[in-house]
């Protein structure tokens, strides 16, 4: 049951729940204690509910979603727990709430995705799921969904090449769906793309006729577009701006017979030279890093330092130099990050304390601001019998967004510390 911090809703438009003992965090417009509004349930991978809710409130003023963000889905919940979270969780709401019922909406990012897409698979109420950072759920295929599906993805996130494969296997599906890019890793999307991905929402129910068509909505999205594309024209990002072309097509597909406009203006571009030796150049690319990765492979298995050392350092100086191969570096540094979670992660629940140990130094060389490195630098530091060291990490852990304090207080390393962090 919800305890008494949530019955502030009828008197304040706003209400946001920081602590993770609260099982959501909630933005509601002013417009909500009068109207019924739509609804998106956002899923972050550390069970922050507020990091989403908080980032994108501006533009649930603007468009009018009530934003409701989970703060017990998190990673390493199986899909048993994620389906009786989400139960708990819009029963609440519904029960709280003017949620305008035909229109219920999910976003995640990371394994908040993967959440995120299946609880839209499997509840046909909701009308779209926004992909952040990761695609569909471990063993599911794309099909006809009920649903419109987006995706974005950061053109450093290791996981770009996934939401692109699942984007073009849905183009032989009947389900409505789009892929947004950012500059940008493997994170939340920047309110500028997340504003790209409401539109599309809101233009989805315009379409399904859930809401009438607003045309002022409709010309003055249809003018953001046609001034991004002409900046990308202009600064010869050819594939950016075909990629605009591609989004907006299909969002107003059926709303605006500007549709034709854009569809007139890619089928030129992808005739013009430039523009296929800048998608060349890209697969070419892609070739180089999936080779570089498959030569990485066989260093796993050696303890080698130096080469890890060297090989992170070139990488960062390369990441950090604006030229095509910038986005390939920064995902060469995202894969490596995740393979170094992972080896450490196994080897820790295996208590093969060393050489866990070399895998968390090389997790937090390649990855500093990853809270996950630096709480298994915590525990093992306790392994190793260095509390002080132990309770340095953990803060550090805290400074890089580390938000859960039940993980936190489960943890037999840590029970000797009796530590307690404000997670405001």
């Amino acid at each position: 049951m919800m305890k008494s911090w949530f019955m502030s809703l009828a008197l304040a438009a706003l209400t946001i729940s920081t602590y993770a003992e609260k099982p959501y965090a909630l933005y509601i417009p002013a417009r909500g204690n009068k109207e019924t509004l739509p609804v998106i349930y956002l899923f972050d991978p550390h069970g922050n509910g507020s990091l989403p809710v908080n980032k994108y409130k501006p533009l649930a003023d603007a468009f009018g979603f009530i934003l409701v963000g989970s703060n017990l889905s998190k990673n390493g919940n199986d899909m048993l727990t994620t389906e009786r979270i989400w139960q708990q969780l819009y029963a609440d709401t519904r029960s709280r709430l003017k949620l305008d019922e035909r229109r219920l909406y999910t976003c995640g990012f990371s394994g908040g995705a993967k959440a995120a897409g299946y609880i839209a698979i499997r509840h046909p109420d909701i009308r779209g799921v926004i992909a952040g950072g990761a695609g569909l759920p471990d063993y599911e295929q794309p099909a006809n969904f009920s649903f419109s599906f987006t995706a974005i993805a950061g053109e450093g996130d290791m996981n770009l090449t996934e939401l692109v494969a699942v984007n073009e296997a849905l183009n032989r599906t009947t389900t409505r769906h789009r892929i947004l890019f950012f500059d940008g890793k493997h994170e939340w999307a920047p309110i500028s793309t997340m504003e790209q991905a409401f539109a599309g929402l809101q233009l989805d129910a315009m379409r399904s006729k859930f809401i009438p068509p607003d045309h002022v909505f409709i010309d003055s999205y249809i003018a953001k577009s046609k001034a991004r594309v002409e900046a990308y024209n202009k600064n010869q990002q050819l594939i950016k701006a075909d990629q605009e072309y591609d989004y907006s097509i299909t969002i107003l597909d059926g709303l605006s017979p500007e549709v034709g406009w854009f569809r007139q203006q890619q089928a030129q571009l992808i005739k013009n030279p430039a523009y296929q030796q800048q998608r060349q150049t890209a697969r070419n690319l892609l070739a180089k890093e999936q080779e570089i990765k498959s030569s990485y492979m066989p260093r796993f298995q050696q303890a080698d330092m130096n080469y890890w050392s060297t090989t992170i350092s070139d990488l960062k100086g390369r990441a950090a130099v604006n030229n095509n191969e910038k986005a390939m570096n920064q995902r060469l540094l995202a894969f490596l990050s995740l393979a170094f979670y992972s080896y450490s992660n196994q080897l820790i629940a295996a208590n093969n304390n060393n050489s866990a140990r070399y895998f968390v130094e090389l997790y937090k060389l390649v990855d500093p601001t990853n809270s996950e490195a630096w709480y298994f630098s915590a525990v093992l530091d306790m392994r190793e019998g260095h509390p002080p060291s132990a309770e340095a990490d953990l803060k550090k852990a805290v400074d890089n967004g580390f938000r859960d304090q039940q993980r936190l207080d489960q943890q037999p390393e840590f029970k000797a510390l009796h530590l307690h962090f404000n997670f405001r």
